[in-house]
């Protein structure tokens, strides 16, 4: 049996549930956010605290939370108070080095486009300018600011409807889809650590058969019960409309050139889930 580690929060201190949150809450995509200033100075930050929460309107939430240490609030809230626009920029790992350097707390009116290295380019719809470098830019309107709480810690959740999508067409594929190994996203992690998404680490997992599958509470016993399947093995079996018949799960074998005689109820499981991947493939 596992041993845990409990936690409430209001027993410990923030800084502290803040860095179990985000070690558990993780990877989680980054929000590049483009804001500009009412006398008009451009800033840019990233923020993980972020996802897109609906297509149809398109909608986008990222929270600059207040700081634990001392409860401040960071130049891109009150800008987006002040000029409700916001371009928010995908990170590839192409870039991750120059967002992280954007992280770094400027004073008051340094331009973080010009500090990192960055090229500014005019939005179609709003005044934020656009980074050239990031592979999506999305154009958006602010339409809720939605605070979470006074003290350090608290989210700022800003509601952001996306206007205009801009996609670098080197990271489509030939059906005009984003190809995840060319647009090679970075994700944030706990402490200093990110993860690329990308190569080894993208894998496909296929959706649900429009017919539910039989559930892994029918398969048989031996199979459900065995200690030689993992978890993701029996919810492969437990997606199949319907387990094969003993004599096609021996015409399987056999067409493999192996005896099916002397197999154990393991391989035959497994043998099933090979025999789907083959129907489906």
């Amino acid at each position: 049996m596992s041993e845990y580690l409990s936690i409430t929060p209001g027993e410990i201190k923030t800084k502290f549930l803040h860095a179990y949150l985000l070690g558990s809450v993780a990877p989680r995509p980054i929000a590049f956010a483009s804001t500009i200033s009412a006398d008009g100075t451009p800033n840019l930050a990233p923020f993980s605290f972020f996802n897109v929460f609906s297509s149809n309107p398109p909608m986008l939430i990222f929270s600059p939370a207040r700081r634990v240490r001392d409860n401040s609030t960071k130049h891109t809230l009150g800008n987006v108070i002040a000029v409700p626009e916001v371009v928010v920029n995908v990170v590839s790992y192409a870039i991750v080095e120059q967002m992280n350097l954007a992280s770094s707390e400027y004073g008051d009116g340094v331009n973080e486009f010009e500090k990192a290295g960055f090229t500014m380019l005019a939005s179609d719809f709003v005044r934020p300018f656009r980074v050239a470098e990031s592979p999506v830019q999305m154009e958006c309107k602010v339409v809720e600011i939605k605070p979470l709480g006074p003290h350090g810690g608290a989210g700022q959740l800003i509601f952001a409807q996306v206007l205009r999508m801009h996609i670098d067409r080197r990271v489509l594929d030939a059906d005009d889809n984003i190809d995840p190994h060319k647009i090679d996203l970075v994700a944030r992690m706990g402490a200093n650590y990110y993860m690329r998404a990308s190569g080894a680490g993208v894998f496909e997992v296929e959706k649900p058969l429009d017919i539910p599958g039989i559930g892994i509470d029918a398969l048989p016993s031996y199979i459900r019960l065995s200690h030689h399947l993992s978890g993701n093995e029996l919810g492969r079996l437990g997606n199949i409309a319907q387990l094969p018949e003993m004599d096609m799960l021996r015409a399987w074998w056999q067409s493999e050139g192996q005896a099916f005689e002397g197999k154990d109820l393991v391989a035959e499981a497994k043998s099933q889930l090979a025999l789907n991947d083959k129907v489906t493939a």
